[in-house]
């Protein structure tokens, strides 16, 4: 196959290296991801300044592309300008921190999948519990694995996978639990503090989320220890609601 690798933790997160090890032995990889860190910027694409992609090398070994934009940025600009060819298939990660419920409308781990998935590609976004881990290289075999069986099976025009892996060795793991979104929501804050010429600035926070105890639903299967696999659709219309909107007269609305 040949696979462009990219993530929202920027170029130098070791995520995204670990995956690179496990892919190059059998597959062509090609690295493009931000030049820093850019976590929870979500499908946000740069419009008012230009893109850079400078060529990198690590240590003498592997090299990518350090682009100075979102992780959707670095999928558009890598089927339309650096790589010759469309890439059989995008994944996004290993991210840092897991990616479930209301955080997949964040992240830009996700939406480097779903930008590729809009294109019509193959997509994995994955990312790992918690922000210290040494079990990237793990989750990056059962990661190599299963982009063989997508390649292998396909998977539907504007979908792609959202995968989230415990924070442990894959043999410990309660194994691979198939899931849906949680749409849960968590309490949030802004915390306003002034700054020494009594300016006051902001700090957002939040609460961490809670999941329903069902296996069926991402966060949960992940608390309990399993790798949740989530299909995402990139269509985000409500078809049940089309036909009761239809008969809300809003014609008339329009007609005075």
């Amino acid at each position: 196959m040949d696979i462009l690798l990219t993530n929202d933790d920027g170029i130098y997160a070791p995520g995204i290296w670990a995956l690179y090890h496990r892919l190059a032995a059998r597959h062509a990889v090609t690295v493009i991801a931000p030049d820093r860190e850019r976590s929870a910027v979500g499908h946000g694409i740069t419009l008012h300044e230009p893109l850079r992609a400078t060529r990198i090398v690590l240590n003498g070994g592997p090299g990518g592309y350090a682009v100075n934009g979102t992780p959707a940025d670095c999928v558009k600009l890598g089927v339309l300008e650096i790589l010759k060819a469309k890439p059989d298939m995008v994944l996004a990660g290993i991210n840092r921190g897991a990616n479930v419920g209301v955080n997949l409308n964040y992240s830009g781990t996700v939406a480097a999948a779903k930008e590729a998935a809009l294109s019509g590609m193959l997509a994995i976004a994955v990312s790992i519990e918690g922000y210290e881990t040494d079990h990237y290289d793990e989750a990056a075999f059962f990661i190599a694995q299963l982009a063989e069986k997508v390649f292998e099976k396909g998977l539907p025009l504007g979908t792609f996978l959202n995968v989230n892996i415990p924070n442990m060795p894959i043999k410990a793991s309660a194994g691979v639990r198939v899931s849906r979104q949680g749409l849960n929501l968590f309490e949030e804050y802004i915390e306003k503090r002034v700054d020494l010429r009594n300016r006051p600035y902001y700090w957002q926070g939040r609460d961490s989320q809670l999941f329903e105890r069902n296996l069926d639903i991402d966060g949960a299967a992940l608390t309990e220890k399993y790798i949740s696999i989530t299909p995402v659709k990139c269509d985000m219309t409500d078809y049940r609601l089309i036909e009761e909107l239809k008969h809300w007269g809003l014609d008339e609305a329009v007609k005075g």
